[in-house]
């Protein structure tokens, strides 16, 4: 009985969440306290799951909100402003380096670890070159949707800390044996950005011949940079003469965070305490900025600390212990001990069906229930699963970010997943087998 109201609980907010029936934290609170009632659970005990299940993710909440407000800071001073204008002003006309431009640029926006924001800095800025030197926008969103999939591997981002709630783990302790990946990551994207790059070049030659473009288009990303520089200087938010000093500050917050000597959440909390007086001193306008970004802040906050009721409800009634224990018995046993695999194999297509907080929260913890029976260390279990799915994010249709990025591209949800998913999913697998290699995950 507990194993099928587990199994009606998990389904039931599943289906809510991919039909965009409820907000997820509507569905995280609502439908397992439902399902706790029907099993006879009391009142006292209720309160014990819910107490034990948010004990278990405030400090992930803690860390999103600070580590939120601080990167929301740090964009409104304009700190990556220099790094994005210099690399369109450099890539000119150059197909290739237009290509390489675009996933550098999209990394370094993307450090906020916000999918919404990489767009609204990626998109108007590139797409206009883009189409004069008639390179395909979805060549664009596909750069900048892998680089938005690497760039979520930051504790930050959402995915590492849905995971870390999941295995009730500090998210910085959880990213820290990804670095290195995450790192090579980096530079194979570089290297597909090439190979994407020279492709380009060689459809757009044989569809419109080659002309020589590219002295007027370095004319007028010339005057864009500059026209874009001055409209920095004008506005109110931006802080120019502090970039060196707002340099310094997020550098020591991210090794810091890096190092491990301080808790994430406290680490954020000192960096925004210095960030916002050393930029606005007066206290109006501090209070103004957090009031900006804080509907993000509390957005994701809320969502984890449902999450932690819902995983607390599930692990306090027996409902995930059940659920595992079926399943056990309704799969070939040659297969349980590899279903981490099997699942982040196929990753990147469960984005096409299931949520982002599906995937972590519902997914997810049955799956390491199973497979740590069989003596695989959780972590190996979680980094298997996040590897194989962190990188489609961006093409399911459930990521209100991607329909942003598509709007502003002015492209089409059908087109991109044409051009994209199967790209998309082979990076996913290459980057499996590169976790594999490099022992973080095993068979």
């Amino acid at each position: 009985m507990t194993s099928l109201i587990g199994f009606i609980t998990i389904i039931t907010i599943v289906t809510l969440l991919i039909t965009k029936k409820v907000n997820p934290i509507v569905g995280l609170v609502i439908i397992p306290l439902a399902g706790a009632l029907l099993l006879g659970t009391g009142i006292d005990d209720l309160a014990t799951y819910f107490n034990d299940g948010i004990d278990s993710v405030m400090s992930v909440v803690i860390m999103f909100i600070f580590a939120i407000l601080f990167f929301g800071i740090m964009q409104d001073v304009g700190l990556f402003d220099p790094i994005i204008n210099k690399m369109v002003e450099i890539s000119r006309g150059n197909v290739v380096a237009v290509a390489v431009s675009t996933i550098i640029i999209a990394i370094v926006a993307g450090l906020d670890g916000s999918g919404a924001s990489t767009f609204l800095i990626t998109i108007p800025a590139l797409l206009p070159l883009y189409n004069r030197l008639n390179m395909s926008p979805y060549l664009l969103m596909l750069l900048v949707v892998l680089s938005i999939g690497v760039m979520n591997l930051l504790p930050w981002a959402g995915p590492i800390g849905r995971a870390a709630s999941v295995l009730n783990m500090d998210p910085v302790a959880l990213w820290q044996p990804l670095i290195p990946l995450q790192l090579i990551e980096i530079v194979l994207l570089l290297f597909i950005g090439v190979f994407f790059g020279i492709r380009e070049k060689r459809r757009i030659a044989k569809i419109y011949g080659t002309p020589s473009v590219q002295a007027e288009v370095a004319a007028t990303v010339e005057s864009a940079v500059e026209e874009n520089g001055d409209k920095d200087e004008q506005n109110e938010l931006k802080r120019p003469k502090l970039l060196w000093l707002n340099i310094i500050l997020t550098v020591a917050v991210i090794g810091t965070l890096m190092s491990g000597a301080l808790p994430s959440g406290f680490v954020f909390m000192i960096g925004l305490a210095i960030a916002l007086p050393v930029n606005y001193r007066h206290v109006d306008k501090q209070i103004e900025r957090i009031k900006a970004h804080a509907p993000n802040a509390l957005m994701m906050a809320g969502i984890i600390l449902a999450a932690g009721s819902f995983l607390g409800i599930l692990e306090g009634t027996g409902m995930l212990d059940e659920m595992a224990a079926s399943l056990i018995y309704i799969l070939p046993g040659v297969v349980l001990p590899y279903l981490h695999l099997i699942i982040g194999f196929f990753g990147v297509p469960f984005d096409l069906i299931l949520s982002t907080d599906a995937y972590y929260f519902a997914l997810v913890p049955i799956v390491e229930q199973i497979v740590s029976n069989y003596g695989v260390p959780s972590t190996t279990i979680i980094y298997a699963l996040v590897v194989g799915n962190i990188i489609g994010t961006m093409v399911s249709p459930f990521a209100p970010a991607l329909w942003l990025g598509l709007g502003l591209a002015k492209l089409e949800m059908g087109g991109h997943l044409r051009y994209s998913f199967f790209w998309v999913w082979g990076f996913s697998i290459l980057l499996l087998v590169v976790a594999w290699v490099m022992g973080i995950i095993s068979l």
